[in-house]
């Protein structure tokens, strides 16, 4: 018996030892411990919410620790990719050239979504752009933000003047742009997306005045994703494990569409309802496809809000992306 004993316990540890092996040496094949990913507010990052519920990054690259942020424009995410808090941003077209204009290392490794965004005004004598007055405000995520771009392109088509609205803008984060809106003290207007755009509808003396498909006179790629060199090249591993787990998140979207309106009532604290109606509106979509890049480019450009446009398209997308031509 003593000797049967004795066998099993040298057994249990040399198990012990292989297991310990094994786990120490899928700890030195992780080439990140950690993953930050930062996006900003509404329903155009909403298949961010399913891989987040569904824990599909933390399926695909197991043992890594996951770190979501969500921040109230561009200019923070860029901020926090620069100080290498943030592994991965979502943003708009414009705000992306701007940074890389500046110098940012990073390009686009996929498209998130398409959405519909308005020009929302408190004031019903207001009827198009042309009818705003030197004390009317408009709220807007930032300047050089999609909704800055997309006023400055109706700008230069209505009167030729494409910072003529410039002097106007005030700074706000999407919820908090509503609120101003509706209290009706300093802001006039709010260029915004679902589900901000449909709330703001709803409510009486609230009316849209242009379209983003309007002012850029096509449709779009709402928010890409982005990725720094220094993330894409040094962590093969878990950028293409957090592409998977995207892709995958898009897929169960289209897949399993009551359950992601459950999923997406929690994640945003919103009836099922809601977010059925949002997610069917006309122009939503979620998928990875890349448009508008060229254009955005061309017109920022000519407009001074960049100082160069990419000389091929692969200086700003990383390798596989699905863009629209």
């Amino acid at each position: 018996m003593k000797k049967l004993s004795l066998i099993l316990s040298i057994m249990i540890t040399l198990l012990s030892i292989i297991l310990s092996g094994c786990t120490i040496g899928n700890q030195q094949n992780l080439e990140v411990s950690k993953i930050s990913v930062a996006e900003q507010f509404g329903l155009a990052y909403a298949p961010l919410q399913v891989m987040k519920e569904l824990k599909l990054l933390e399926k695909n690259l197991p043992g890594v620790e996951v770190t979501w942020k969500q921040l109230g424009n561009t200019a923070a995410i860029r901020e926090a990719m620069v100080a290498k808090e943030v592994d991965i941003g979502f943003m708009a077209i414009p705000p992306f050239l701007i940074g890389w204009d500046k110098g940012m290392d990073w390009r686009i490794f996929s498209g998130l979504s398409k959405s519909p965004v308005g020009l929302v005004v408190n004031n019903p004598h207001i009827k198009s752009i042309k009818d705003f007055t030197g004390k009317d405000r408009i709220a807007v995520p930032q300047p050089g933000s999609v909704q800055h771009i997309l006023l400055s392109m109706a700008c230069e088509r209505e009167f030729g003047e494409p910072e003529r609205l410039d002097n106007q803008l005030i700074t706000l984060a999407h919820p908090d742009g509503m609120n101003a809106l509706f209290s009706k003290n300093d802001i006039t207007a709010h260029f915004t997306a679902p589900p901000y755009l449909t709330k703001e509808l709803e409510v009486e003396g609230m009316h849209q005045i242009l379209s983003g498909s309007e002012a850029m006179g096509k449709d779009f790629t709402f928010i890409v994703g982005v990725s720094t060199s220094n993330f894409h090249d040094k962590n093969t591993k878990a950028y293409k494990a957090f592409i998977k787990s995207l892709n995958e998140a898009m897929a169960y979207m289209k897949q399993n569409r009551e359950a992601t309106q459950i999923l997406l009532s929690k994640a945003y604290e919103m009836s099922e309802e809601e977010i059925e109606k949002y997610m069917t509106l006309e122009g939503v979509s979620y998928d990875n496809s890349v448009a508008g890049v060229p254009e955005f480019a061309e017109f920022m450009k000519r407009n001074g809000y960049i100082s160069k446009t990419p000389q091929s398209i692969n200086e700003i997308l990383w390798e596989d992306v699905n863009d629209e031509k």
